[in-house]
């Protein structure tokens, strides 16, 4: 028999859809600039992230090429040592999200009868809710922590996921390997692993760009808000927050932070849209 991975939909492989599209490597280039900073950055960072030296919101000066934030630390240094935070938070929201949503999307799209309809409504509820009120009872109700912020981030947007998931394998469904599969009385966790799944990852994969964005945003936002991560924690959406007293003052100490958490949402989406601009030359399709 012909596997599912026989047949499985060529995925482009990153030098085709980066090197030869102008915006996929003008994403790439700024992703790794963005990555190099949150790994390397604290290693680099000229003071401690807690240390304070000088007077709160004062402006760019020679040991502080940022200038200090609201209580006097050095914004440079904070930024340097703000993005671990930021990048596994959005990471492991995002493993989850997939987990979630490919379970779900699967059992649905392959079931097809009762639990069909149920996990679909299920995920229906979820979805009529603002992610960002989602978010904001949870931290409220459990706490700001970054395993609450992940667990939110996740719950609010694996809904997505489900949903393409799910009208993806209903399409794959009525193909005729899966057919003669289920008719040759293969179980059916090894077709959604062995036929289905493989023909479904390219729509999973050109999803991953937005979906990942989104959790950096929602648990940026939050951050934003105060009520997520606690000071003196360095973390870029945190910096906006704390900082937004003094920008008349040092508009650095907010500026920089929003500039890196934005070229990081630019830069994954300019992949992903590579990435889908290759897909849909290839011939195939939140």
């Amino acid at each position: 028999m012909t596997t599912g991975a026989a047949r499985r939909r060529r995925a482009p492989r990153w030098p085709s859809f980066i090197v030869r599209d102008r915006g996929g490597l003008t994403g790439a280039v700024l992703l790794g600039v963005v990555v190099l900073i949150a790994l390397l950055g604290p290693a680099f960072a000229p003071d401690p992230s807690t240390a304070i030296l000088g007077t709160p919101g004062h402006g760019p000066a020679g040991g502080a090429p940022l200038g200090l934030d609201f209580i006097g630390r050095d914004v440079f240094s904070r930024l340097l040592d703000g993005g671990r935070s930021t990048l596994l938070m959005g990471g492991s929201a995002t493993v989850l999200i997939y987990l979630a949503g490919i379970a779900v999307g699967l059992t649905a799209g392959y079931v097809q009868s009762l639990a069909d309809p149920l996990l679909m409504r299920a995920v229906d509820v979820v979805l009529s809710f603002p992610a960002l009120l989602v978010m904001l009872l949870f931290v409220t109700a459990f706490g700001g922590g970054s395993v609450v912020l992940v667990g939110a981030a996740a719950l609010v947007l694996f809904p997505g996921v489900a949903r393409i998931v799910r009208t993806a394998t209903t399409e794959v469904m009525t193909r005729n390997y899966v057919e003669a599969a289920i008719s040759w009385g293969e179980r059916g966790f090894a077709i959604m692993r062995r036929e289905v799944l493989p023909n479904i990852i390219a729509p999973i994969v050109a999803d991953l760009g937005i979906r990942f964005s989104w959790a950096i945003i929602l648990i940026a936002s939050v951050n934003y808000l105060g009520l997520g991560l606690r000071p003196p924690t360095a973390d870029w959406g945190l910096m906006i927050s704390e900082n937004r007293a003094i920008i008349s003052s040092n508009p650095l100490s907010v500026l920089a932070p929003a500039a890196v958490l934005a070229l990081l949402v630019i830069a994954v989406n300019l992949v992903g849209d590579a990435y889908v601009r290759h897909f849909g030359r290839s011939g195939d399709d939140r």
